[in-house]
Formats: C-alpha cells, sequence, structure tokens
C-alpha cells in the first residue's frame, strides 16, 4: 500500500483570484474536503470525484469549460447501449460477404500491377455497414438525403456492398483500377470517373474532411435562405486516424461548433496506423484527438473496445486496468495485437492487481481481447456511438472508433506495420479468410489462380433485407443524381452596360466585374442563387457595398451593434445573408465554393458561387482543391483579382502573382481566362452562365483573373467576330493606321498588358515608322486546348485548323506576345503560330516599387516592348540592327 499523499501547497495566484468570493469560509472547506481525500484514498480517487462533480455540474446547467480528455475506455458503458434494432446474423453475412468481394477485388487488380488497399476496409467493414443498414439517408425522399465522405482506400469495401446491391456487375467489380475499356471502376472516390455513384472524391488526404465540414455549413446556408429544406441531411465523415495530421483536415474544426453544425459527424477510423507505421508510436492518437476536437468544441465520442473488455472492465474495481490502457503507447498496443497470450500476460498485465486479473481469462480469451475485440469490430458497439452522435444536439460529434487495421485478413495482415503495401492475399490465406466470414465456398472454387467473387444470389435473405434497409432509408446510398433544372438566363442588360464601356471613366477591370455581378444578383429569376465567397477582402475588390443589401451569412444573425452602423456601406449579418465572407482562410473558401458549385447534383439546386481572391493566393494556395473540385465536377466563377505581377503596387515578392494561368492550364476543367475590358468580362460571363447553366450544362468552372489597375473602358467594338474571339481567346483590337508603308509587327497581349502593348504602338509608329498591329488575347490556355485537339483531330484523318492559326494568318511580320504573366504562358501557342514567334513576361520574383519601375525591371513596359519589337524585326531583316541599339539608348534600356 502506497504512502499517503499530501496536498500540494503553493502561494501561486489563478484566475479566480480576480473573482469576488461570496463565502470564503465554505472555499475553504471544499478544500478541506479534497485534501482529505487525496490523504485518504490518493489522486486517483480526488480525480474521479473531480469528474463526477464537473459532469453533474455541466448536466445541472452550469457553466463550466469541458474537460479535455477522458480515460481511455468506451464513452457508452455497457449497460447504456441502445437496444439493436437490426438482425445481427442477417448483418453479419452480409458484411462477411463485403469483406469477401473487397480482398478478391483488389487481389485480382494486384495480379496485374494496378495495386489497392486492403486492410482499411478491413478495419472499418462495420462503420460503414452500420450506417448503411440503419443511418444513411438516401434521395428518394428529399433529393438530398444525407453526405457521405467516403475513406478513399475503403473504396473496395463500397464497390463491393454495391454489387451485392445490382447496382455494379462481376465485370465491373473485375475491371477495379482498370477505366480505359469504359466498364471499369475508379482506384478512389472519383465523381468524374463514375458520376452516378461518388459525390465527393477524398483520397486527397485531408480534403475530405475539410470538404465535409463546409457542406454541412453550406447545408445550412440553403436551408437558412429558404432556398432547400436540409434539416433533415446529415454530413457523415470518415477519415482515419493518419491522415488528421494533414492540416486541412482539422483546420476548420473551430467554424463546425462556433455555428453548431449538429449535422456533422465525424468517424475517425482509429486503426493506429498510417502507411508505414504507428500514426503514434510513443504516444496515443486517440487520447490526442479527443483533445483536439473537445478544445474546438465537438462532441466527442469513443468506442475503443469490444464485448469481451466488458466484463474484465468491470472487475478493474481499483482502475489498474483503466491506469494501464491509458498508459501504453500506440505502438506497444499494436505489438500486444499481434503477439501470443504469453506476451501479453508478461508485458501487460505486469503487477498484482492486473496479474489477478489476467489469472481468470483464458488464452483465448486474452488473444481475442487484444486481436480482435475492438469497438469499431462490434456492430452493437458502433451502432450506440452512432445514435448518441444522431441524437446530440449544439455541436458537431467526432466518433473516435479504434480497430485493428486488416481485421478478419489473419495474422500475417493484421496490425502490420506493411499492411498498406500488402495488395494480394495468397489462397491459403483466401482459405483461412473464408472460414472465418463462415461463407459458403467451397475448396474446388478457390484451387486455381483466380479466386472468385461471391454473392449469395439476387433474391437471397440477405440481399432482400440489405434493399429493404436501403429503402426504408430513402433509397441507395451512396448515389449523385443530378436532375437537369437549366436556369433562366438573366437580362441582357447588365451585359450591355459593359458593352457600352465607361466613357472617360478609368475604373479597374476588378471593379468592372464587381458591378456586373451586383447587377446579376438583382435578377428577379436567378439573382438568389449567385454566392458570393469573399476571403475577408471585400473591401479590397470594392465588394462592401454588398454588405447592407445582400448581407453576410451568419448562422446567428446581427447580436451586436456594428461599429458603422451609421454608415451607408455598413456591416450587416443576417441568418438569410446571401454573401458568405469566410474570414482569411482560402481553404475553407475553396470547400464552401465547392460545396456551393456542385449544389446541382447533392440537392438539386443550382446555386452560382463566385469565389473572388487574392489572386497570388488561389491557384498556388489551394490547386489540389481546385483539382478536386473538378473531380467533383463544380461549377461556378473563380476570380483571381489583384492579378498579374506588376500591378499590386509596392506589394512585393510574396503578392505578384505572375503564374496562376500556368496552374490553372493544368486543370482540364478550368476555363481560363485573361480580359483586358470590362466589355470582354461581360461577353464571358454571359457565355460561362450559358454553358454551366444552360439547357446543355458541362461541368466546367471559369477562372478570370482582373485587376487593380484603373484604366479606360472603351465601348465593345462593332464587328460581328469580335465575340467569337473573345471567347475562343483572341481578336484584332486595333490595327496600325497611320500613312506609308513600313515594316510590320503583330502585337499579342492578355490583361493589363494590353494597355502597353498600345501605348507600345503608337511609340512604334511615330517614332520609328513601324506598322503593329495590336491583338487582344483574352485565353492563352484555350486557344492552347482548341490546338491540341486540332492536333488530335488531324491524326484522325480530319482536316482541322487551329483558331490562333485562322486568325493570325497572313497577318504581317513576327509576332510578339506580352503580359503580367511568366512567359511560359503566352509560350503555350507558340507552336500554332506560323510567324516568327518571340515573348515578353515577368519571369522571377515579384518585388515592391512603383508599377512603372517594376515593369521596366521586367522589360515589359511600352519602351521595353518597342525594343523588343525592333529586335524582333532586326533578325527578319526589316529595320537595321542600328536601330536597335538606337532605340535601347533613347529609352534608357538595360538588360
Amino acid at each position: 500500500m502506497s504512502d499517503p499523499v499530501s496536498p500540494v501547497k503553493s502561494t501561486a495566484t489563478s484566475q479566480l483570484d480576480q473573482l469576488p468570493d461570496r463565502d470564503a469560509e465554505e472555499t475553504t472547506e471544499w478544500r478541506a474536503s479534497m485534501d482529505a481525500v487525496m490523504r485518504n484514498a490518493g489522486p486517483e480517487r480526488a480525480g474521479y470525484l473531480l469528474r463526477r462533480i464537473h459532469e453533474h455540474a455541466a448536466r445541472s446547467g452550469v457553466a463550466l469549460p469541458g474537460l479535455l480528455s477522458s480515460h481511455y475506455i468506451n464513452t457508452i458503458p455497457a449497460s447504456a447501449q441502445p437496444a439493436f434494432p437490426g438482425d445481427l446474423a442477417m448483418e453479419s453475412r452480409i458484411t462477411a460477404w463485403n469483406r469477401w468481394n473487397a480482398a478478391v477485388m483488389v487481389s485480382r487488380g494486384s495480379h496485374l500491377g494496378l495495386g489497392g488497399h486492403i486492410a482499411t476496409y478491413a478495419s472499418a467493414a462495420w462503420l460503414y455497414e452500420i450506417g448503411f443498414n440503419h443511418f444513411f439517408r438516401g434521395k428518394d425522399e428529399d433529393g438530398s438525403g444525407d453526405q457521405l465522405f467516403v475513406q478513399g482506400h475503403a473504396s473496395p469495401g463500397i464497390y463491393a456492398r454495391v454489387f451485392l446491391e445490382g447496382r455494379l456487375s462481376e465485370d465491373q467489380l473485375d475491371g477495379f483500377r482498370r477505366e480505359s475499356g469504359g466498364n471499369g471502376l475508379p482506384s478512389y472516390p472519383h465523381p468524374r470517373r463514375l458520376p452516378w455513384l461518388w459525390e465527393f472524391p477524398t483520397v486527397s488526404m485531408g480534403l475530405g474532411p475539410l470538404g465535409a465540414i463546409y457542406q454541412a455549413r453550406f447545408n445550412r446556408y440553403l436551408h437558412d435562405r429558404g432556398i432547400k429544406d436540409t434539416a433533415r441531411s446529415r454530413v457523415w465523415a470518415f477519415l482515419g486516424d493518419g491522415e488528421t495530421d494533414e492540416p486541412e483536415a482539422t483546420a476548420a474544426l473551430t467554424l463546425a461548433a462556433r455555428e453548431g453544425l449538429d449535422n456533422l459527424t465525424f468517424v475517425i477510423n482509429c486503426n493506429l496506423q498510417r502507411l508505414d507505421g504507428p500514426v503514434r508510436s510513443n504516444s496515443k492518437i486517440i487520447q490526442e484527438l479527443e483533445a483536439r476536437f473537445r478544445g474546438a468544441g465537438w462532441n466527442v465520442v469513443k468506442s475503443l473496445w469490444g464485448e469481451a473488455w466488458d466484463s474484465v472492465l468491470q472487475q478493474d474495481t481499483d482502475g489498474a486496468l483503466v491506469r494501464r490502457l491509458g498508459a501504453v503507447p500506440d505502438a506497444q498496443m499494436q505489438t500486444y495485437a499481434a503477439r501470443d497470450a504469453a506476451y501479453v500476460r508478461e508485458h501487460f498485465f505486469a503487477g498484482d492487481a492486473l496479474g489477478g486479473l489476467a489469472a481468470g481469462l483464458s488464452d483465448a480469451r486474452l488473444t481475442e481481447m487484444f486481436r480482435h475485440s475492438r469497438g469499431g469490430h462490434e456492430p452493437l458497439k458502433v451502432y450506440a456511438a452512432y445514435r448518441a452522435a444522431a441524437e446530440h444536439r449544439g455541436a458537431p460529434t467526432v466518433i473516435l472508433v479504434q480497430t485493428v487495421k486488416g481485421h478478419t485478413l489473419g495474422p500475417d495482415f493484421e496490425s502490420r506495420n506493411a499492411n498498406h503495401q500488402m495488395k494480394k492475399l495468397t489462397t491459403r490465406q483466401f482459405r483461412e479468410l473464408r472460414d472465418a466470414l463462415e461463407l459458403p465456398l467451397p475448396d474446388s472454387a478457390l484451387s486455381g489462380d483466380v479466386v472468385p467473387f461471391g454473392h449469395p444470389g439476387a433474391q437471397s435473405p440477405e440481399v432482400q433485407y440489405l434493399r429493404e434497409r436501403r429503402a426504408a432509408l430513402g433509397g441507395p446510398a451512396p448515389v449523385r443524381r443530378v436532375v437537369h433544372r437549366p436556369l433562366p438566363q438573366p437580362s441582357s442588360r447588365p451585359f450591355e452596360a459593359l458593352h457600352k464601356g465607361f466613357g472617360r471613366q478609368e475604373i479597374a477591370t476588378t471593379t468592372a466585374l464587381v458591378r456586373l455581378v451586383k447587377d446579376l444578383m438583382r435578377d428577379p429569376e436567378t439573382g438568389r442563387r449567385w454566392v458570393p465567397i469573399i476571403p475577408d477582402e471585400a473591401r479590397t475588390f470594392g465588394m462592401e457595398s454588398l454588405f447592407p443589401t445582400a448581407g453576410i451569412y451568419s448562422p446567428d444573425g446581427q447580436t451586436y451593434d456594428p461599429v458603422d452602423a451609421d454608415q451607408l456601406l455598413h456591416y450587416r449579418e443576417a441568418k438569410n445573408g446571401q454573401l458568405i465572407d469566410e474570414g482569411i482562410t482560402e481553404a475553407g473558401s475553396t470547400a464552401e465554393f465547392t460545396a456551393a458549385a456542385t449544389s446541382y447534383a447533392t440537392h438539386g439546386e443550382p446555386m452560382i458561387p463566385f469565389y473572388i481572391f487574392y489572386a497570388m493566393f488561389g491557384f498556388q494556395r489551394t490547386g489540389d482543391q481546385f483539382w478536386a473540385l473538378a473531380d467533383q465536377l463544380g461549377r461556378g466563377f473563380v476570380i483571381g483579382a489583384t492579378a498579374g505581377r506588376t500591378t499590386m503596387t509596392g506589394e512585393g515578392l510574396q503578392h505578384a502573382d505572375g503564374h496562376s494561368h500556368l496552374l490553372s492550364s493544368t486543370n482540364p476543367a478550368a476555363v481560363s481566362y485573361d480580359p483586358a475590358f470590362a466589355y470582354e468580362i461581360a461577353v464571358i460571363v454571359k457565355e460561362g452562365l450559358q454553358r454551366m447553366y444552360g439547357e446543355r450544362p458541362e461541368d466546367v468552372f471559369y477562372y478570370l483573373t482582373v485587376y487593380n489597375e484603373a484604366k479606360p473602358q472603351p465601348p465593345m467594338p462593332a464587328e460581328a467576330s469580335i465575340e467569337e474571339g473573345i471567347l475562343r481567346g483572341i481578336y484584332c483590337y486595333r490595327r496600325a493606321d497611320f500613312p506609308g508603308a513600313g515594316p510590320g509587327i503583330q502585337l499579342l497581349a492578355s490583361g493589363t498588358a494590353i494597355h502597353w502593348a498600345l501605348e507600345a504602338q503608337e511609340l512604334l509608329a511615330s517614332q520609328w515608322g513601324v506598322r503593329a498591329d495590336v491583338w487582344s488575347v483574352t485565353s492563352w490556355t484555350e486557344l492552347r486546348r482548341d490546338a491540341l485537339a486540332a492536333d488530335r483531330a488531324r491524326l484522325r484523318g480530319e482536316q482541322r485548323v487551329p483558331y490562333v492559326t485562322r486568325a493570325l494568318a497572313g497577318a504581317q511580320g513576327p509576332v510578339l506576345a506580352v503580359s503580367d504573366w511568366m512567359r511560359q504562358v503566352p509560350d503555350q501557342i507558340s507552336q500554332w503560330v506560323e510567324q516568327d514567334y518571340s515573348s515578353l513576361g515577368t519571369d522571377g520574383f515579384g518585388l515592391s516599387d512603383t508599377r512603372e519601375a517594376v515593369r521596366r525591371h521586367f522589360h515589359v513596359d511600352p519602351e521595353s516592348i518597342v525594343v523588343a519589337a525592333l529586335d524582333r524585326l532586326a533578325g527578319t531583316g526589316a529595320v537595321d540592327p542600328e536601330t536597335v541599339t538606337k532605340a535601347r539608348d533613347r529609352y534608357g534600356w538595360q538588360g
């Protein structure tokens, strides 16, 4: 027996010393009582009493800070488990078939070198089956149902279940990871590859959890704005414990708690392993996650131990077993799961108290406890946790479920560090798996090189039960449905206003675009479907006028008097607000955009998201999310404002964007434009609305870069071909116009660079006698894609000339391209231009200075364009080389 513990005396002050003590004598008595407990019963008993008091106070309505962690045992004791509403034997048989087919699918593909993942689903099978049989709502009732973010590596198990339902064929299962023939299955949840099944791409780790939070938030946004009743929709996000190391996975936890998203449940499959080893070798990931989520304001439910542990824990009258479970690091716990009972007795149950517990347990019982009996492998435990999550109100819930990676796959797989890389089972291992799952498959079926898939039959009790459960829950899941619902095109007036130009008023293209969107938001038919999303830069982009009119979305409305309430453009939050001001989070903004951009499929409600951001922090910072957006078939407008490497005066290196169009060009779904004038923006946006929301909607999103530099905005030229040129990517904006003959050159420019080219055109004509035509290139990327398509057509034997080749056909002289981007952006089209081609750009890092100084630094200012144009003409013999020297001297140009 240990010596009594004396209370620790401290003279340190605390925060409580600043609060009034209305009964100091009573306080002293409470302290004395605690001291007595510590002396007579020890700190364990004292801690237990404090937790009990804390729990009782919370249930009584006393406002107290929550505890960050609890003991390493189940949140819901066996005595509090609800009755199971299903047929457990039937569901066990269904789960067994799914386990088998998932393993067969991956093994077959791996024989062809295709890879795959077996162990993840093996650990998580019951996590999905309980959900599919009792919780996950389908879309048949309200068109929304629940949203399922499936753990990417568990996809074989989902395919196996869909196969059992009859929605996939055996040939399709056999085509796992073999898509090129048109009948295979993608490796992971990819909506673009399998658009009738998957809703959310999740295997880019960390993005699924982030997307799930903002999906739950957007569900509330739709509901609060009266667009769709999503009150019954719940978002379920499945992720691994190792995945939580990705910053995005836990980046928005406080948002979910702050907004009370009790329509959101995280299920974290804690098999304690990441891809190469333990998630936390020397500590405990479950305890760490519990503290992280509790600290963020989430409800936490832990389901760690199975039924085999229940009676043993009840015998732990002095808490020795609970303390031991809390002290063993995860890596050691994995070792216990892989070793025999003798090892467990010697190393885990050390000491008199624990040894006494172990003495009454057989070797078989010990092996079962440590190798198999985890909370995530027992349907009654999982059901209890899910029900607790579904019934909780006021905060999101995370369920921390402990499992064994590779469960049921045998000792060669279970809890092995290498099981993520183990892609197939041997014939012997398949026979052992069949026996463990009690499947009616004869030895003769397992004697060849190819192991068969299994199915109990379309009319079997298992399939009938499965279908009945799904019918009761609103139809199949997962499922993605798109009901064709074109939006009426808005009035032409907002577009015509930009076509007319702005006269003598100089405005930035950012301002022009914002004005257009503000007018479109007033449209009586489609205005309410616009979803402006801004990462805390609304005033930078001139969007503060939306504050009092559209309102800023807040589920709490506005509970305070804004400091600028007496101003016209005051800050106004509202529960039905339309504008989403995300705060300083590009990742969160992109996730919100994705939820809005796919609402046409998720909820049958097409929305028009308009995400405007500081250009440097768009594709560069969240490129992976934009790729997932494309996979999810999102539609909407992405706006890189303050674009270009030289337009942000004084901002410098980290703010100067000269490469976003290179990044966007790698995304096949991104339709990228770099408009120079307001009327070009109008043409592009109108076409974008038609392409994405018209009679034949396309699964693309538009990326426009706009600038913060005020410039003249002329009216749209009257030529009939201008609109086609804007949309295809190039048109001649201004022909050379001066008397007499002279050498010619073609100046191609995009975005704000058009103004440098126009000045250069005048200098070339007035000072050097050169005729320069100026072309507005609205999209280097779209021109390249058209040219690539023409190349492919020629290989098929079709006669097709790229648009850029046709547009420049017969143009006099060489071609010089210039932009506020790296030269690789305009160089995308060089091979399809018949003339001599060269470019100018802003390669390198940005720097702080005036626009004029920075443009001279990069040699893209008008005088530099003149020098470069004369140099190209000298190379063709059209001007004397001495002319180039004179130009350099005249303009003080230095290389």
